[in-house]
């Protein structure tokens, strides 16, 4: 993927991923000055909704825009239980920056529309009737792109079209922007995207948006490609994959003989402790160099016997994802919810196990399980080489498969709990993950585990495509590119 932007107001920085040219903007406080001349003419901001993300963007911006005109408001429907949400944060309808959503659509220069993926595609055509000329639309997801897209509709011609997309989960967006305040450029890294640019001030917007969020990193894609790795992320590594690997090697390891605590802490608490940590300082191939000479024996087995199930799956996965499939089902799922409410994961013994170890948890007994590492890292580059294959840039790649998994959402789930995230996370995450997860449980039990435990003789070609891939040097300069302090997950 081919892509370049030009900026009056902000620095263009040149990086080498793998060989392969991109353009970053840095952000950074020090950068708080320059967002009046990114937002010239703005008067303002209005941010729809009060979900993951709305909270955290709407108090960060509003932060960040402070001592410019430049005033940021919430829109909400009339009678929502938000508006007490929103007004216990400092918003309020007394002063204007509380409203009914429409009345602030139409008083917004800029529109960032944070609504449910389900919510934008029944409200889509209202907000575009309310949207101002030469109004700019911003998304923090590609969802309601696909969405257009499948059933052949468009946005409308007088209007900006632009996509800042943080890397993390709304709580982290604000947890880290909070961080930020004692070290200069604690955030999550951004993806922006153009979509469409009626009058020239699109990528000044885009970009005034992610550094007034907080996002020390901020790099370049498309709408259509961030929702395309996006969803298939959240199904795959990020949230769906991890779930489905734990349950299969939880039931296999107290096959073996361990017990239900000894089986979370070498399943769960392995990948979300240890084998994150060492990923998100050091790279993937660290874990294996960490690894002694059997367990990396172990470590290769399982990665070989793993990737091609593993790819199998996030294989169809992205296929229905880029084929808006998985968007045609969030939008039917939500359709059913008012007979068939979701469920939640959490009372089933894998997870009530795990609340019990994460309770009396100590940290230095966690351990690097060889055999886990295998799996887990073999999904995860499994998911990799699916998206360089349908021409994904590196950079998303690296946030979407590694960044996000072991510096935002890994450290959470290690806080709270897989379940937890599981549970708590935006509707179409959630309906992913419970859709996707048995299909990794499943298909790495029925072939993975049966062909280790028969003893067939399996290909060593993954790990040593693992060994020189490509991704590792993406990651190492990626590495450089991390926020300077790692995420709190203290409540």
């Amino acid at each position: 993927m081919s892509l370049d932007f030009e900026t009056s107001v902000f620095k263009k920085e040149k990086i080498s991923l793998s060989g392969t040219d991109e353009h970053i903007v840095r952000g950074g406080r020090d950068l708080f000055p320059l967002l009046s001349q990114a937002f010239a003419g703005v008067k303002q901001i209005g941010v729809i909704g009060w979900g993951s993300q709305g909270p955290a963007q709407a108090q960060n911006l509003r932060e960040s825009l402070e001592g410019t005109d430049i005033r940021v408001a919430i829109g909400l429907r009339e009678g929502s239980a938000s508006i007490a949400l929103a007004e216990a944060a400092g918003f309020s309808q007394a002063d204007g920056t509380v409203g009914e959503m429409f009345s602030v659509i139409r008083e917004s220069d800029v529109v960032i529309f944070l609504v449910s993926d389900a919510a934008q595609t029944s409200l889509y055509k209202e907000v575009f009737e309310n949207l101002k000329d030469g109004a700019t639309l911003g998304l923090s997801h590609g969802f309601l792109v696909g969405f257009l897209d499948s059933v052949g509709e468009s946005f409308p011609k007088n209007i900006n079209v632009v996509g800042v997309c943080p890397k993390g989960m709304g709580p982290s967006v604000r947890r880290l922007y909070v961080q930020g305040r004692e070290v200069n450029g604690a955030g999550i890294n951004a993806s922006f995207a153009i979509e469409q640019d009626a009058n020239g001030k699109a990528v000044d917007h885009a970009l005034g948006w992610a550094v007034g969020v907080g996002s020390p990193i901020i790099f370049q894609t498309t709408l259509t490609d961030e929702y395309c790795s996006d969803i298939y992320g959240e199904r795959g590594i990020l949230l769906g994959a991890v779930h489905g690997i734990i349950e299969t090697l939880f039931r296999r390891y107290c096959a073996q003989g361990l017990s239900e605590e000894q089986a979370f802490l070498n399943s769960a608490e392995s990948i979300t402790g240890p084998i994150s940590k060492i990923i998100s300082k050091h790279g993937l191939v660290e874990v294996y160099n960490q690894l002694d000479e059997t367990g990396q024996g172990v470590f290769r087995s399982a990665y070989n016997a793993s990737y091609g199930p593993a790819k199998d799956i996030l294989l169809e996965c992205y296929e229905e994802v880029a084929s808006c499939n998985e968007i045609r089902s969030v939008i039917m799922a939500g359709s059913r919810h008012g007979q068939f409410p979701m469920g939640k994961i959490d009372g089933t013994q894998t997870w009530i196990v795990g609340e019990k170890v994460r309770a009396s948890r100590d940290e230095d007994a966690i351990p690097i399980d060889p055999f886990t590492a295998g799996v887990y890292l073999a999904t995860m580059v499994a998911q990799i080489d699916v998206l360089l294959e349908h021409d994904h840039s590196f950079s998303e790649v690296c946030n979407e498969s590694v960044i996000e998994a072991v510096d935002s959402l890994n450290p959470y789930m290690h806080f709270k709990g897989v379940a937890h995230m599981v549970d708590n996370c935006s509707t179409t995450a959630r309906l992913g993950s419970r859709k996707w997860a048995p299909r990794f449980d499943y298909n790495i039990t029925q072939q993975a585990f049966v062909a280790l435990d028969s003893g067939d003789a399996i290909s060593s070609a993954p790990f040593e495509a693992f060994e020189s891939h490509v991704v590792h040097d993406a990651l190492a300069v990626c590495a450089n590119l991390r926020p300077p302090v790692d995420i709190s997950v203290v409540e």
